[in-house]
């Protein structure tokens, strides 16, 4: 249906290699021209000015929630003025023994135009079909909790 694209490039910038010497600092490309600095997270020898995979994987899953959530309620003709989230993610170890993230819990707040009126079960719904229909949530196995107010 579609491809999607990244270009991840790191050159060492340290004289050894040793696992305490090398750079952690690369860059991600992607095909509209932009490039985040990127690194391993802090815990792991990185730079905190730089995104970090398990920072990146928690904002794609709340970017992608938020996304559908906004097809939905365009197909509803609910207009939505502003949608904000406070996405948390949690690494631990999984049933394998393995360090993952395990869990993102996402906490939207959805600010629908003057007049629109969405009672608490028809949010309830939209989020809950908005994480069915969510691609990225479709494609991992870490559990995701949407706690929404109304």
């Amino acid at each position: 249906m579609s491809e999607h694209v990244a270009n991840i490039v790191w050159k060492r910038m340290s004289e050894g290699f040793g696992y305490e010497e090398y750079n952690r600092r690369h860059s991600w490309g992607f095909d509209a021209g932009v490039t985040v600095p990127a690194a391993a997270s802090p815990e792991y020898r990185g730079e905190p000015d730089c995104v970090d995979p398990e920072e990146a994987f928690v904002a794609a899953i709340s970017s992608c929630h938020m996304l559908t959530f906004l097809a939905i309620a365009a197909r509803k003709r609910l207009v939505v003025d502003a949608y904000e989230d406070r996405a948390v993610g949690r690494m631990e170890k999984n049933a394998e023994g393995r360090i993952a993230v395990t869990r993102v819990d996402l906490h939207p707040k959805i600010t629908f135009a003057p007049g629109v009126l969405v009672d608490a079960a028809a949010l309830e719904k939209m989020h809950h079909d908005s994480h069915e229909h969510c691609f990225i949530a479709n494609s991992v196995k870490t559990e995701i909790i949407v706690n929404f107010e109304h």
